[in-house]
């Protein structure tokens, strides 16, 4: 193995913002019991038959309900699955999206030579990452699940850089992000139901041949988006970059 060398950062300009605002959560409610008296008429029977209608379409639009959080970009699922993985009872499913070129130098370089380490023109490879709550919900705060894909064989202490390319991210049909454009909220409380799903991808310089792991943790937060460190989980997923 390659001895483990610090990246330099090769621009100090290159942020990121995300802009987002708030949505509205779905709470269902109860239904109080009736206390019906011991003989019903006829005219009373109908009345009856319609209260039941009306609360089994109110169970049917529950949140948890629905495959697709309010605060979730649409899902997509292009690519071929490198990996199944779960942390907790949250599935991550892992697909190899595409192979392109950088359209601009990353913001590393190599400590020694100075050169990026994502130049423009390089092959880049696009994954993407289909998350699935099959548990009890969850209540996640700003970084959700949060995945950081190394090679094996990386030889920087820092992470694999990326390429932040809208068009770059539209073309491998991915999103560049879980959360949709103007779901952030306060307090930062994003319910994950039962059932639900999320997507969303990330590029890195390809290396045809390489296994790579997926290191994973779920934070929770509680009602008032504060980190729930007792309860946080952590998992690993493997593949190879073919």
């Amino acid at each position: 193995m390659r001895p483990v060398r610090t990246v330099t950062r090769l621009t100090v300009g290159a942020a990121l913002a995300v802009g987002l605002t708030a949505c509205t959560i779905n709470v269902g409610g109860a239904t109080p019991e009736s206390s019906a008296p011991e003989e019903t008429t006829a005219a009373e029977q109908p009345a009856e038959e319609d209260a039941e209608e009306i609360d089994t379409g109110a169970e049917e639009t529950g949140a948890s309900d629905g495959a697709l959080p309010d605060w979730a970009n649409p899902v997509t699922t292009p690519g071929e699955q490198i990996s199944t993985y779960t942390i907790g009872d949250v599935r991550v499913d892992v697909y190899q999206v595409g192979v392109t070129q950088a359209t601009r130098d990353g913001l590393f370089a190599d400590p020694d030579t100075h050169e990026p380490i994502i130049a423009e023109g390089d092959d880049i490879v696009f994954i993407n990452y289909v998350i699935t709550n099959e548990g009890e919900p969850i209540d996640l705060g700003s970084s959700l699940v949060s995945i950081d894909e190394r090679y094996v064989d990386w030889a920087y202490l820092g992470g694999m850089d990326t390429i932040v390319d809208d068009d770059l991210f539209a073309a491998q049909d991915v999103n560049d992000g879980g959360l949709a454009p103007d779901a952030y909220r306060e307090p930062t409380v994003f319910p994950f139901g039962t059932g639900q799903s999320y997507s969303y991808g990330t590029n890195f310089l390809y290396q045809p041949g390489t296994d790579i792991t997926f290191r994973t943790v779920i934070t929770p937060v509680d009602a008032q988006g504060n980190l729930l460190h007792d309860e946080r989980l952590d998992a690993e997923g493997t593949g190879t970059i073919s």
